[in-house]
C-alpha cells in the first residue's frame, strides 16, 4: 500500500497570507498618497511665493522709477483726500504710480458676480491684479471707470491654483525734503482662492482637521516691501 505526503496551505494560512499582502498594499497606497499630498502642497506654496515675490518686485520697480505721489486717504482736517493715488474699496483697489496704474479685485469679490468689482470694458473676464500704462493717472482720477482689456497685463497667472489678492495696503512712511524722495510701505496677502478652504477673512487656510480644509491645494502668504519714489532726478544726474 503506497502513502503520499500531500504538502499544502490550509485555509487559515491562506487567509493570513492574503491579509498580510492586503495590509502591505494598503500601507504602500497610503504612503504614495501622502507623498503626493506633500508634493502638491509644496508646489502650491511655491506658486504662491513666486507670484508674491514677482508682484513685490514689480511694485518696487514701478515706484522706484516714479516721482513721489500722494497715498493719504484723509486730509489734515479729516476730510477725504480726493488727490490720493490710492483708491481702496471693499472689493479691491487701485494704485497709480505715474507711469503705471494697478487695478485689483480681492479673491472673495471675484467670486461674487453681483459685487462692486473693478471691471474690464466690454469683457466678462475677471480682473485679478492688472498693470496698465496710465501716465495721466486716469484710473485713479476716475476710480469707477472701466479698464481697457487690451491695454492691461494680468500679473497673477491663474493656472490650477487660481491665485488672488486677499488684502492690500500702502502707506507713506517718510519724506526727505532735501532729496525729494518718499518712502512707501506696502503690505499684501496673496494666496489660493478656494473660499471653502479659507477662514472668514481670507488670511489663513483652514487647519487639516477642520471641515472642508484642503491643505494640499491651499496656501496663503503675507508680503511686505518698502519702495522709494523720487529717484528720477538722482539717476539723471
Amino acid at each position: 500500500m503506497s502513502h503520499y505526503n500531500k504538502n499544502g496551505f490550509t485555509i487559515i494560512e491562506l487567509m493570513l497570507a492574503m491579509g498580510f499582502v492586503a495590509s502591505l498594499l494598503l500601507a504602500i497606497a497610503m504612503t504614495v498618497i501622502q507623498i503626493g499630498n506633500i508634493y502638491n502642497r509644496g508646489i502650491t506654496y511655491n506658486d504662491v511665493n513666486q507670484a508674491g515675490s514677482a508682484l513685490a518686485v514689480e511694485l518696487q520697480r514701478s515706484i522706484n522709477s516714479s516721482s513721489p505721489f500722494d497715498v493719504n486717504l484723509k486730509n489734515a482736517d479729516g476730510t477725504a483726500n480726493t488727490n490720493s493715488m490710492y483708491k481702496p474699496t471693499s472689493w479691491g483697489g487701485r494704485l497709480c504710480t505715474g507711469q503705471y496704474s494697478y487695478v485689483w479685485n480681492y479673491g472673495k469679490a471675484i467670486l461674487d458676480p453681483l459685487g462692486g468689482l473693478n471691471r474690464y470694458i466690454a469683457s466678462a473676464d475677471s480682473i485679478h491684479f492688472v498693470k496698465v500704462i496710465d501716465t495721466g493717472k486716469d484710473l485713479c482720477s476716475s476710480p469707477s471707470s472701466g479698464v481697457i482689456k487690451t491695454s492691461a497685463i494680468e500679473l497673477l497667472s491663474q493656472g490650477q491654483n487660481n491665485l488672488a489678492i486677499h488684502s492690500f495696503s500702502i502707506t507713506s512712511s517718510a519724506y526727505d525734503e532735501k532729496t525729494g524722495q518718499r518712502l512707501y510701505n506696502i503690505s499684501f496677502t496673496l494666496g489660493t482662492n478656494e473660499q471653502s478652504a479659507l477662514n472668514g477673512d481670507n488670511t489663513k487656510c483652514l487647519l487639516e482637521n477642520e471641515f472642508k480644509s484642503n491643505p494640499s491645494y491651499c496656501a496663503i502668504n503675507d508680503f511686505s516691501i518698502v519702495a522709494r519714489a523720487g529717484n528720477i532726478a538722482s539717476v539723471a544726474e
